[in-house]
């Protein structure tokens, strides 16, 4: 697993022409031997999808979580314990995206960057290829409760090498293998680096509106954590310049780090949290 990490630092970025993005958004077709449009929202719920902004493009992202439902009115079904994540990303390139976000989950600030390596083309290579890399700082750790807490025990950092394939013009499908680290985790036992492989997948109901799913199985997650693998489902409506997406998930926080190593809840007893995710071309 370590090996997708070094690809992923590794491969040369290469920079392309500028796409049109509202153009990709309503388009199913091909165009310029390129498959486009595997995914519309540069999000399949939790997890990176393989779609980048186009160059000189900002796009602002913003996500909200809130509370379980299992409480019911005494949160008013999650309302009062609400999270929300501020995301702005640009276009450097059509292949080349860097961004920065805020998230009121523990306080998290977060830079990260995303880049095609490859594309599918209409019989020719089968997969787009993305890579993807962030790193965190963690600012409500509180010494008071840490004594030993230093700066870089706040910082974590996430790698990924996402794969699409768009099957036919309503399917698409992705594999994310992904290596995240903490320098501060709250169970003893478990590993500072850790390792997932995300599943997600879109399937089209109409023009505008598809349906979502993802899931991130934990693959060396300790023994006696508390927490679960992350499981989203949910529907994306396209309108114009931007993509809205609604979907129920376990996992409140929306950091690969956070969703992927501390996702609370639990679909068997109702514990999921309904959340969306609004992003804004500018």
């Amino acid at each position: 697993m370590k090996s997708i990490l070094y690809i992923i630092l590794l491969l040369p970025i290469i920079t392309w022409s500028q796409d049109d993005l509202l153009a990709e958004i309503d388009v199913d077709t091909m165009q310029n031997s390129y498959t486009i449009a595997a995914f519309k929202g540069l999000k399949i719920v939790n997890f990176e999808s393989t779609k980048l902004v186009a160059k000189k493009e900002l796009t602002l992202i913003v996500s909200h979580r809130f509370g379980s439902i299992k409480n019911g009115f005494d949160t008013f079904f999650g309302l009062d314990d609400a999270v929300t994540q501020l995301n702005f990303v640009y276009g450097l390139s059509d292949r080349f995206n860097i961004s920065v976000s805020r998230s009121s989950f523990q306080k998290i600030y977060e830079s990260s960057i995303k880049y095609s390596l490859a594309k599918q083309i209409d019989n020719g290579f089968p997969v787009s290829i993305v890579g993807y890399n962030s790193i965190l700082i963690n600012t409500a750790l509180d010494k008071d409760n840490l004594p030993k807490l230093e700066f870089r025990h706040r910082l974590g950092y996430t790698a990924q090498l996402i794969i699409s394939r768009k099957i036919n013009t309503s399917f698409s499908v992705e594999l994310a293998p992904t290596f995240f680290h903490d320098n501060y985790v709250a169970i003893n036992e478990q590993k500072n680096s850790q390792y997932a492989l995300g599943i997600g997948g879109r399937y089209k109901l109409g023009k505008r509106w598809s349906i979502n799913a993802d899931y991130g199985w934990h693959l060396n997650r300790a023994a006696n954590s508390p927490f679960k693998n992350p499981l989203s489902i949910g529907f994306d409506l396209e309108t114009g310049g931007h993509v809205f997406q609604m979907h129920f998930t376990n996992a409140q926080a929306m950091n690969a780090n956070g969703f992927l190593g501390q996702a609370s809840g639990d679909w068997t007893d109702g514990n999921i949290y309904f959340g969306f995710n609004l992003s804004r071309v500018f």
